[in-house]
C-alpha cells in the first residue's frame, strides 16, 4: 500500500497536460471501438474467429463491446481509471495474441500493442491531476 501512495504522490507532482490529453485520447479511442463493435457485430466476430471455439460468441458480444464503451467513457473523464483499464487488459491482450494465432494483420498488431502499452502506463500512473478522481479526492 505504501508503494501505491508513493507512486500517486510522484504522479501528482509530475502531471502534465499532454499526459491528460493522452488519457482522454485513449478513452475516446476505446469508446469509439466500443460503439464500432456494437454497430458492426460481424466485424467483431470475424476478428475473434481464431478463438471462437474456446470463448464462444456470447462472451464476445456481452463483454468486449460494452467494456470498451463504458471503460472508454470512464477513462475520458478520469473516473475509476485504473478499474476501467483493468477491465480492458484481457481484451487488449487477446487482441494482441490473436495476431499470432490467426492471420497476421500488421496494422491490428501495432494498434493493439500501442493501446496495450498506453493502458499499462495509465494502470500505474493513474488518472492524473485533471480528472474526476482527483476532484473527488480533493473534496474530502
Amino acid at each position: 500500500m505504501g508503494t501505491i501512495k508513493t507512486l500517486n504522490k510522484w504522479a501528482n507532482r509530475h502531471t502534465y497536460y499532454p499526459l491528460d490529453l493522452l488519457r482522454v485520447a485513449l478513452g475516446v479511442f476505446l469508446f469509439y471501438k466500443g460503439v464500432y463493435f456494437m454497430s458492426n457485430l460481424p466485424v467483431l466476430l470475424e476478428l475473434y474467429e481464431p478463438v471462437k471455439p474456446v470463448l464462444g460468441d456470447m462472451m464476445l458480444v456481452h463483454y468486449i463491446a460494452p467494456a470498451h464503451f463504458v471503460g472508454g467513457a470512464l477513462i475520458v473523464f478520469g473516473l475509476l481509471t485504473r478499474w476501467a483499464i483493468i477491465a480492458q487488459l484481457p481484451i487488449l491482450l487477446g487482441a494482441f495474441v490473436i495476431n499470432f494465432i490467426g492471420e497476421m494483420n500488421t496494422t491490428n498488431l501495432i494498434v493493439s500493442s500501442t493501446v496495450l502499452l498506453v493502458c499499462i502506463f495509465f494502470l500505474f500512473y493513474g488518472s492524473g491531476r485533471h480528472s474526476v478522481d482527483k476532484y473527488l479526492k480533493m473534496q474530502k
